[in-house]
């Protein structure tokens, strides 16, 4: 009998261990699940059927691809993902980007920053403040401040290396646990009866994967090879920035922009660091003096350095002799997109502008704000012809903001331009004499320029302020019929300029947005 109960007992014992034993190993399994899945979310890439077709390993599935970690495509992966989006975010090339612009962050930009939490990615990269603009036109120059007033002390301009601005806002989209960033070329598109499903891609390694998402987001920038598919790419090459570093200088208005208006184009000075101060000397044109045969030091040197303020020559001329000179075709394309399910352009791939005013940045981020808002109420993306219907809105309500702060870069970098013709001649001094009058003649446009009120009908109206306030220095004291004939072809002029911008841009939905049927969209109920 005791021996039949020592039996049982231990048979007793042996089950209850086991049972305890299996449900401690079970919870740590849970637990070490849940350790594991943010490991996958930040690293892991499983393959079904081996078939090569990537999918992340978030239980859900990825709800947005986004193509491209530029400004554009980091800012938008961070936003996305902080408002709960699984975001897989692929790049060409990780290191850190030498660009000669993108550069300049208008205070507009920094406040879209600040309410996208991304404010502190302009620390620690020794930006700098940027307080407005000096002007600078045969000898006479013009201090132009952002009309600030209103805001917080820390609100202003800032410039920056590309580079560091770029590595900043990658590591902190990349410090979310719901975003996958991973290095990698976007070949095309995956395409399913007029629908993107994803992307197929190259990883660094060679191997050729592709990923699924309801919504992919191409932001590859001003070289995209993606677009083609998703909008009329009607780009246009007004002219190039050749770009030098000046050292050891100061410039003569501290934490201001310097614009130069010399001929043939303007030139521009900024700083990019505490000891660093970048030049654009903008060459009309799709082609530059030659580096390599010594052609381009020549130009600089005998056309553009005489017309520089004397502060900086010595240190203008070292850059040339230092040899570190770049360049960079500069940009403009219209956004006309096709509306197209499953997919979105953005940033530099979507919409561009001249650089002349750094306004890139600032719009990029002003989309980013509105996709933000209108995807936010959105729970299901999966949708896509629902989705495209509802994104419509998109298109138009960015375009206030977008198309001011675009035509003003487009308008202003055709007045500041030499030109032979009297009429043009009298707008460009017109222009550099109506902002030098200072209060509102210089608050307003410096405000349209810096993104704080990017209205459309005040560019407008400041526009044909400068062209009216040409013709009457023209009339004043007495007119002449040469005289008012050079008026009437600085008016007709101005209105060359700026009614092809506007009509580029759209007029309905610049001016009157309201009354675009997709201004209304509702979002899309499952």
């Amino acid at each position: 009998m005791m021996i039949y109960q020592w039996v049982w007992g231990g048979i007793v014992a042996f089950l209850l261990g086991f049972l305890l034993l299996d449900g401690s190993r079970g919870k740590r399994v849970k637990s070490g699940a849940g350790e594991d899945l943010m490991e996958k979310m930040k690293n892991e890439c499983f393959k079904s059927s081996g078939n090569g077709e990537c999918r992340l390993g978030f239980g859900v599935g990825t709800d947005v691809i986004v193509v491209g970690a530029g400004v554009a495509g980091s800012a938008l992966a961070h936003t996305l993902a902080k408002d709960g989006r699984i975001v897989h975010l692929i790049e060409r090339d990780m290191s850190q980007p030498d660009r000669i612009v993108g550069e300049l962050l208008q205070p507009g930009g920094y406040l879209k920053l600040i309410e996208l939490g991304l404010e502190d990615c302009v620390n620690e990269i020794d930006a700098q403040r940027i307080l407005g603009y000096a002007l600078y036109k045969d000898g006479k120059s013009a201090r132009l401040s952002y009309p600030l007033e209103q805001f917080h002390e820390d609100v202003a301009g800032r410039s920056f290396h590309n580079g560091r601005f770029v590595q900043r806002m990658r590591k902190k989209a990349a410090s979310l646990p719901n975003v996958k960033m991973e290095q990698g070329t976007v070949t095309s598109l995956i395409e399913e009866k007029g629908t993107i499903k994803g992307v197929q891609y190259r990883t660094k390694a060679g191997e050729e994967l592709k990923a699924y998402a309801p919504l992919t987001i191409v932001c590859d920038g001003c070289f995209s090879n993606l677009r083609r598919s998703l909008c009329n790419p009607k780009v246009d090459v007004p002219s190039c920035f050749v770009g030098l570093v000046l050292e050891n200088c100061l410039l003569p208005h501290a934490n201001h922009g310097h614009v130069v208006l010399a001929d043939p184009s303007p030139i521009l000075f900024y700083p990019i660091s505490s000891s660093e101060i970048r030049c654009l000397v903008d060459v009309p044109g799709q082609k530059v003096p030659s580096i390599a045969s010594g052609e381009m030091a020549h130009y600089l040197k005998t056309v553009v350095a005489p017309q520089i303020p004397t502060e900086l020559h010595s240190a203008f001329i070292s850059a040339i002799d230092k040899g570190n000179v770049k360049t960079m075709p500069n940009r403009s394309m219209p956004a006309s997109p096709y509306p197209t399910p499953g997919a979105l352009l953005m940033g530099d791939a979507f919409n561009m502008r001249h650089p002349l005013t750094g306004g890139g940045m600032t719009v990029a981020l002003s989309d980013i704000v509105v996709l933000r808002d209108l995807l936010k109420p959105l729970h299901n993306l999966n949708d896509a012809a629902a989705m495209c219907k509802y994104l419509e809105a998109f298109y138009t309500l960015r375009k206030p903001v977008a198309s001011t702060i675009n035509t003003l870069a487009g308008a202003l970098y055709k007045v500041f331009c030499a030109s032979p013709d009297q009429a043009r001649k009298e707008m460009r001094e017109a222009c550099f004499d109506y902002l030098s009058l200072g209060g509102n003649f210089s608050n307003g446009p410096v405000a349209l320029l810096s993104g704080l009120n990017p209205r459309p009908l005040s560019l407008v109206l400041h526009f044909f302020a400068v062209a009216v306030y040409g013709v009457g220095r023209l009339l004043l004291p007495f007119p002449s019929p040469q005289r008012m004939w050079i008026g009437a072809r600085l008016v007709w002029g101005a209105a060359g300029i700026i009614f092809p911008i506007i009509k580029a841009e759209g007029v309905r939905q610049m001016f009157f947005p309201v009354t675009v049927p997709a201004y209304y969209r509702s979002p899309p109920i499952h």
